[in-house]
């Protein structure tokens, strides 16, 4: 047995009991675990956060510069830490850099990772007013010459967060056409004094592997870079979740992901089957009703497709003939005279086209290597401490921007700034026995509320005042004003009404419209300050910056075969 093995701390922690909970110790070479039924753990894992604060990491690698990658760049770079943004797009701006293009050898999107990272279909308008989807100290203001609407296009989201970018002089700290292969703790350098027993999240640094990506897709070599911490931020809108229908593997006509899918133009004439009735599936089949012959969409249930809520209700009488409901798929038949036969739950039937399946997305990280301490099951990333840091790798591991049903960039930027606390040694994080015990009282509190272990990481699934108690805990952020969660929920509440006209509306409460007025004039000032401040320090020109989304759509992979037709 080595020294290291001898002295860990987890041989004796396994004396005293099972392990209960598979927790890796970290101290090299030691294999065993520690059971979370430990009362006091021992000093090397209490130590562990502190020591790390000691010896302040200089160098954080982010991987992702969409909305939650550049809310942490900004959060580490203000508290001093040295920032590199990796990202694999040709521009900033995650799933709102439109990308017309689509992954035409793989459109279900069964391969992981996906090539085209962006989901985002060529007419999406925000479902959440932009009053309530701004940074604190940057808010989602109207622009002169753009789009000025409350729930505007996603070009203007990503029109925003290249403000954002030229704001806080960010555009320096990121390397685009970056993609990122592999993280994994780097071992120790024979140069340096060895680290201490179980103190992977403050004694180990982390390799990170990236290859430069050609504007034609082709991938460089490998480029290795040692950094003190990594954030993960890569998003969760790309990898589709696919169902298991029997015959999808021998239907022979079009089959493809709601990732997929751009216009509507493609389904022109054709008998199209819309599975699942979530957002993207009433969007996608709304817009199909002018092109398409026919279109079915199925309900999550049979008893849904009898008794339909009323949101969907209201759509079917707006478009009384064009979209039919139907109860879920059973089976898809191919092969012989059946050929294009979707036959539903009910027995009933239809020779379709085209099958799109608006079927959500998973997690997926297929660059990070952590040797199974952190992991995805049935779409629950764990185990992550507040949905943030996995206790047997924090602080120098972390996420921002795995939960959902929150107030983006609002949560993301809470979530950042946390981190960026911690990592400089300003706040502590508790130790890590103690967060491995409050992950597991929220699995029990969401499994006694019954919500399903795929929604782990809605954060109002059991408390819907948890979205800002999370904020007001972890950082010191504004706190979010009555008006704005007044005019979250008349959007709310209009959306469940009538989902095609709630965003045109106008039924906001003096209480909302004076909340509006002291907005507008403290925003809009606030905003363009920051782009004078920046632009007058040489740091404004990303905002001026060309257009990625605008040269993507004109370029032609043809080693990719990018199509938005799908055959």
């Amino acid at each position: 047995m080595s020294a290291a093995a001898a002295s860990c701390p987890c041989r004796a922690a396994r004396a005293q009991g099972t392990m209960a909970l598979q927790v890796p110790c970290l101290a090299m070479p030691c294999t065993y675990t520690v059971s979370p039924e430990i009362d006091q753990a021992p000093d090397e894992h209490v130590d562990r956060i502190s020591a790390f604060a000691c010896g302040t990491p200089k160098k954080v690698c982010v991987v992702g510069a969409g909305m939650s990658g550049l809310a942490a760049a900004r959060e580490l770079r203000l508290v001093g830490l040295a920032v590199t943004v990796m990202e694999q797009c040709s521009d900033v701006g995650g799933q709102w850099l439109y990308d017309p293009r689509t992954d035409a050898d793989d459109p279900l999107g069964a391969t992981a990772p996906v090539k085209v990272h962006s989901s985002m279909y060529a007419s999406v308008r925000l479902v959440s007013p932009r009053e309530c989807m701004g940074f604190s100290d940057f808010q989602f203001v109207p622009r002169p010459g753009r789009d000025a609407r409350r729930f505007p296009g996603h070009r203007e989201v990503y029109h925003y967060l290249k403000d954002f970018v030229a704001a806080f002089g960010l555009a320096d700290v990121v390397k685009l056409n970056t993609k990122v292969v592999r993280v994994a703790m780097a071992p120790p350098s024979p140069l340096s004094p060895p680290p201490r027993a179980c103190s992977a999240g403050g004694g180990y640094k982390w390799l990170v592997i990236t290859r430069h990506v050609e504007p034609d897709g082709e991938e460089g070599v490998d480029v290795e870079e040692v950094f003190d911490a990594v954030v993960v931020a890569n998003g969760h809108y790309s990898q589709p979740r696919l169902p298991s229908i029997k015959g999808m593997d021998t239907w022979r006509r079009r089959q493809l992901h709601s990732h997929s899918y751009r216009v509507p133009e493609p389904f022109r004439d054709e008998v199209v089957v819309v599975v699942c009735c979530g957002e993207s599936g009433l969007d996608i089949a709304t817009e199909l009703c002018g092109v398409a012959k026919e279109v079915h969409l199925t309900a999550n249930s049979v008893e849904e497709a009898t008794s339909p809520a009323a949101m969907v209700t209201k759509m079917l009488a707006n478009h009384a003939g064009d979209i039919q409901l139907r109860p879920p798929v059973d089976r898809l038949c191919g092969g012989g005279d059946d050929d294009g036969t979707v036959v539903f739950a009910d027995g009933s039937s239809v020779a379709a086209d085209s099958v799109i399946y608006c079927t959500g997305y998973t997690y997926s990280f297929p660059f990070l290597d952590t040797g199974g301490v952190v992991a995805v099951e049935d779409n629950r990333v764990g185990p992550l401490y507040e949905h943030t840091f996995p206790p047997a790798m924090a602080p120098s591991l972390s996420f921002v921007g795995v939960p959902t049903r929150i107030f983006a960039p609002w949560f993301f930027e809470a979530q950042a700034r946390w981190i960026a606390l911690v990592l400089s040694g300003r706040k502590t994080l508790p130790p890590e026995l103690e967060m491995v015990r409050a992950v597991h009282e929220d699995y029990r509190a969401r499994e006694a509320a019954g919500v399903p272990v795929r929604h782990t990481h809605a954060i109002p699934a059991v408390d819907d005042k948890e979205i800002c108690e999370f904020v007001y805990r972890n950082s010191d952020l504004p706190r979010m004003e009555e008006w704005k969660m007044e005019l979250f929920m008349i959007g709310f509440v209009n959306t469940m009404e009538d989902r095609e006209t709630f965003r045109d509306r106008d039924d906001d409460t003096e209480n909302v419209r004076e909340g509006l007025r002291r907005w507008r004039r403290e925003s809009v000032g606030q905003y363009e300050a920051a782009l004078a401040a920046a632009a007058a320090s040489g740091g404004g020109d990303a905002a001026c910056a060309g257009d990625a989304e605008t040269a993507m759509a004109a370029d032609s992979i043809s080693s990719l075969k990018f199509s938005t037709e799908q055959h």
